[in-house]
């Protein structure tokens, strides 16, 4: 992504532009390494608890009232350098015609999964996005209500792990049934995959339109493929969907379990690439080369160490990035249903004390 976009030629606001977490996707020196966490908005803040006590997960999503107002309170109550908007990736499951439901204890269900190719019958990419209008309802509300300095984040799911929900119908430990129907018909997975692109691709677009500064897709369940079967079955669809967001918008690649990948998700796109904390940040970093920014990698478990502890690893990660531009520090995967709150403030904290220029 250049840094050298003439003003004239984009559409984001100089305080935005400028911001630690966009100059830092940008590859750019920062005065302080720029911090967010995933799941920043959840089950460890009580008054989310309190919020979903009253409403259900999935009524939480499609109220863009209530989607903005916890996506701000979060990212004002932590500090960081950028918020994530409040959603899901299976949102887009539903316009696409699968029946979903958030259960209480068990997490997502797809009603009518794909188990054959009859069953992708009738189904075709989203031409039209605005059943999904709630979420770009509540991103125009977040940009409004954020600081101006303060980029918003836009995501979705990745085409894998969204056609590993729609043919699991839900969520699986080894992924039988979803990679069974991949080697045993790849001419129905590649039409799934494809539609799941394009699809992604526009909805994403859309967020974008909506006031989103940056996007991130989440291929939480793409780490369960070996190599050659990623670069068989998903880097090039990969490479159609990052070719087909908005260039001006950095697009962060996140994935887990992927220490054996890295390259291949680097060829598949990306400004920045998320690492897991299976990996060191440095050695991950040299595996991918100086042309990509890279995100991470504490372990969100090390938020349930003494502080003492947790500065330790957040040095050790900070150290790690031996402060080149491009590091935004993240962890590895979501913030953890029981994490103390004062930590994740604290790490916050540490990040910008420790990394200050």
């Amino acid at each position: 992504m250049p840094s050298d976009l003439p003003t004239q030629e984009r559409t984001i606001p100089d305080a935005l532009w400028n911001s630690r977490f966009l100059r830092a996707c940008r590859r750019e020196p920062v005065d302080a390494t720029p911090v967010w966490l995933m799941r920043q908005a959840g089950r460890y803040m009580s008054e989310y608890r309190s919020l979903r006590s009253k409403v259900s997960f999935l009524e939480l999503c499609k109220n863009p009232e209530l989607a903005a107002e916890t996506t701000v309170f979060a990212a004002e109550t932590l500090g960081v350098d950028a918020a994530i908007l409040f959603a899901d990736i299976l949102l887009i499951l539903e316009p696409l015609g699968f029946d979903l439901e958030f259960s209480k204890g068990e997490g997502p269900v797809i009603h009518n999964p794909v188990r054959s190719v009859g069953d992708l019958a009738g189904m075709e990419p989203l031409t039209d996005v605005s059943s999904l209008g709630y979420v770009y309802e509540a991103v125009r509300r977040i940009r409004a209500e954020l600081p101006a300095n303060i980029p918003l984040i836009g995501f979705a799911g990745a085409p894998f792990t969204l056609a590993c929900y729609a043919i699991e119908g839900g969520s699986s430990r080894h992924y039988e049934k979803a990679k069974a129907f991949m080697y045993s018909d790849p001419g129905a997975w590649n039409a799934l995959m494809t539609i799941l692109t394009d699809s992604t691709a526009r909805y994403l677009n859309a967020q974008v339109a909506a006031g989103a500064q940056a996007v991130q897709i989440f291929d939480s369940w793409v780490g369960a493929l070996g190599p050659d079967d990623y670069r068989r079955f998903v880097q090039p669809h990969m490479r159609r969907l990052f070719s087909q967001i908005v260039p001006e918008v950095p697009a962060i690649h996140f994935g887990t379990d992927t220490a054996t990948l890295l390259e291949l998700q680097r060829d598949a796109g990306g400004t920045v690439i998320g690492l897991d904390w299976r990996v060191e940040l440095d050695a991950g970093w040299e595996r991918l080369g100086p042309e990509v920014a890279v995100q991470g990698n504490l372990d969100p478990v090390v938020l349930f160490a003494p502080l003492a502890e947790i500065g330790r690893q957040t040095r050790r990660i900070l150290d790690q990035a031996a402060g080149r531009p491009g590091h935004i520090f993240n962890l590895g995967h979501g913030i953890l249903p029981h994490t103390p709150v004062d930590h994740v403030r604290a790490l916050v904290q540490m990040v910008h004390e420790f990394s200050a220029r």
